[in-house]
């Protein structure tokens, strides 16, 4: 999991979390620590406006 110096909004948990749990056989996270560090202490989640839940209804 390539984990690049990004903008802070990009950086959460739930991004980390999400790549750990997906990982079959093995998990390489390639990153700078300080920014892990962030990502495990950023538990700030934004609500997502994607308009899926209308999409579907509208199928």
């Amino acid at each position: 999991m390539v984990i690049p110096p990004t903008s802070p909004m990009l950086l959460t948990r739930n991004l980390l979390y999400t790549g750990i749990t997906r990982a079959k056989k093995l998990l390489i996270i390639i990153g700078n620590d300080n920014v892990v560090k962030f990502m495990i202490n950023n538990v700030d989640s934004k609500k997502r406006n994607t308009g899926l839940e209308y999409k579907l209804k509208n199928m």
